[in-house]
């Protein structure tokens, strides 16, 4: 009750504009964010924007890097780490060197930035910023869960969400992510009934995709990979995630071996020497002619500048790729909203 007091009143005071005031950028400004405490997949939907984005316009992402050791506005460069930025950042930075990547725990402050550095920035994507109400984006991503849904959800502590569901009304767009891959029209009934989208709202519904997997350290490699060699060659995976729900993919890559073995941590864990020390022993344990390390791109992102990787893992440690599908024939639909609204609201510089 305290909880849901204390953040219906912030949006009461931001929707009315007293004392929490809203700041409206002349640029595009896209914001993609949740009404729960992680684990929606709002990093795989960034970088599905930015794809869709990056070769017509010059686009930036701003996050608040979650995690990181410095502090104020950074822009990723050469120099920059899981340190510096955050790892989810990093990991975009590594993924789309088109893409401005920067990071600042005060967004309005972080877009004044990239605008005054970069002034033929075109359009700026915020991660993670549906509560960070002090910017007004024009439009806005909202993303739950298909097996955590919002409004079946309860506040922080007795549950996981940030707000009180009616927020949701906030989002232009509204898509309903980690659906299997073949959601029955029955099952998707049930979900526009739960959410009822209101007459602007576009509601939507996503799926991953798992893409090959790629070596973290290709200058290592003495063997290549693939699923298909994993199936056909019946090897061992050791599964390292760091992630909020790692389950998925245990079930992805049970379709090519039963021998995965798993080490989990907490999501945005910062692995340590004695975390390389307890792969080194669980990957030895193995007693397999054929095995590899497969981490999440997230986790891959934290251990490819890391100094204290062991060297002898390193041929043998791979990364899992993961892509978003927007189902039901509707990713045309949503493609033209993003470049619609990106055309339709030029930056006046």
């Amino acid at each position: 009750m305290v909880y849901g007091l204390i953040t219906r009143v912030r949006n009461w005071l931001f929707d009315r504009d007293l004392i929490l005031k809203s700041t409206i950028f002349d640029i595009p400004i896209i914001s993609v964010g949740n009404l729960t405490a992680g684990g929606t997949g709002k990093t795989p939907h960034t970088e599905l924007i930015l794809s869709l984005l990056q070769d017509q316009w010059k686009v930036a992402m701003l996050s608040r890097g979650y995690k990181r050791t410095s502090k104020g506005f950074v822009m990723a460069d050469h120099n920059a780490d899981c340190n510096t930025l955050g790892d989810e950042p990093y990991q975009i930075h590594l993924k789309f060197p088109k893409v401005t990547v920067a990071v600042d725990e005060k967004r309005v402050n972080g877009i004044n930035q990239l605008l005054s550095s970069c002034p033929d920035i075109d359009a700026i994507v915020l991660d993670d910023a549906f509560q960070h109400r002090f910017v007004q984006p024009g439009l806005s991503i909202l993303l739950t869960d298909y097996q955590h849904l919002y409004f079946q959800d309860k506040l922080l502590p007795l549950g996981r969400l940030r707000e009180n569901p009616k927020g949701a009304i906030r989002a232009n767009i509204i898509i309903v992510t980690k659906c299997p891959a073949d959601i029955s029209p029955m099952d998707k009934r049930l979900v526009v009934t739960g959410i009822k989208p209101d007459n602007h709202q576009l509601l939507l519904f996503s799926s991953y995709k798992y893409e090959e997997i790629k070596p973290v350290f290709p200058q290592y490699l003495t063997n290549v990979w693939t699923y298909d060699r994993i199936k056909s060659e019946h090897a061992s995976v050791l599964l390292i995630a760091g992630i909020v729900s790692p389950q998925p993919i245990v079930e992805h890559l049970n379709h090519y071996t039963k021998a995965v073995f798993t080490s989990f941590f907490e999501d945005h864990h910062s692995f340590l020497t004695k975390d390389f020390e307890q792969f080194t022993r669980r990957f030895n344990t193995i007693f397999a002619r054929n095995k590899l390390i497969l981490l999440t791109e997230k986790d891959a992102a934290k251990i490819i500048n890391n100094p204290h990787y062991p060297e002898a893992l390193k041929p043998f440690t791979y990364t899992l790729p993961i892509k978003v599908q927007i189902l039901n024939d509707e990713e045309s639909k949503f493609n033209q909203k993003i470049k619609n609204y990106v055309v339709e609201n030029p930056r006046n510089c």
